[in-house]
């Protein structure tokens, strides 16, 4: 028998935010809340466990996209029919769950990204210009991890061509767009962190890693043809 849905939130030392955003999810919707712990140094695990969620401790830390893919996993294993992917720092608003399910229980998409453009500045935006050129991808807030996924696009995700991506934003995109699966942009509303800092952007080195590493991803997909269906209902 099939679950209906998962909602998978990485973390990493956000012990001070993990509750409140556990409680949010369990007020937004039902479904199994699965918080995959990517080797914290801090009581986030503990927390978590005491505020009701299914725990996935790693031993090593795998970043955020490999914590990520461990909780699609455990959804595709425990045959969930929709993943919800989003932050541990409260950044993403759990009322908006239910707007991002919405079509895919609709069958109107395979794959949601819940879009907040107003967030980014200046240089970001330029940049998620820059990517949507470069790989022909019809989504405008390309770095957005609140997601949602159906049962189809959760087993794609556990296929090699994700295995070694750093990052669960343009590349994830890219490798879903090579498959044929639609996906579907809507606009939700996010908060600043509720306390803490970027753990993926913590220094300028950081940025110019990530800037490198999605370039080479967008040269080695931009001869990658179009998928017909793919719709977005943002620009």
């Amino acid at each position: 028998m099939k679950n209906k849905l998962a909602v998978l939130i990485p973390a990493l030392n956000e012990e001070k935010n993990i509750r409140e955003v556990i409680q949010g999810v369990r007020k937004a919707v039902a479904g199994e809340i699965v918080v995959i712990d990517d080797a914290s140094s801090d009581s986030t695990a503990r927390v978590a466990r005491q505020a009701g969620a299914k725990v996935l401790p790693l031993l090593l830390r795998l970043g955020a996209w490999g914590a990520t893919r461990t909780g699609i996993r455990y959804a595709s294993q425990h045959r969930f029919e929709i993943a919800v992917t989003m932050d541990a720092d409260g950044q993403h608003l759990p009322d908006a769950i239910c707007e991002l399910i919405e079509p895919l229980i609709s069958n109107l998409a395979d794959v949601v990204v819940g879009s907040c453009t107003e967030r980014g500045s200046i240089p970001r935006k330029l940049s998620w210009l820059f990517f949507r050129k470069m790989t022909g991808l019809n989504v405008r807030d390309l770095t957005s991890g609140f997601r949602a996924y159906n049962a189809a696009a959760i087993s794609t995700l556990m296929t090699a061509d994700t295995a070694l991506l750093d990052y669960q934003d343009i590349g994830v995109l890219l490798a879903l767009n090579k498959a044929g699966f639609r996906i579907l942009e809507v606009p939700v509303r996010m908060c600043p962190r509720s306390s803490g800092h970027s753990r993926v952007f913590s220094s300028w080195w950081d940025v110019f890693r990530y800037l490198i590493f999605t370039l080479i991803l967008c040269f080695a997909k931009v001869d990658m043809p179009a998928v017909s269906g793919y719709r977005s209902e943002i620009g």
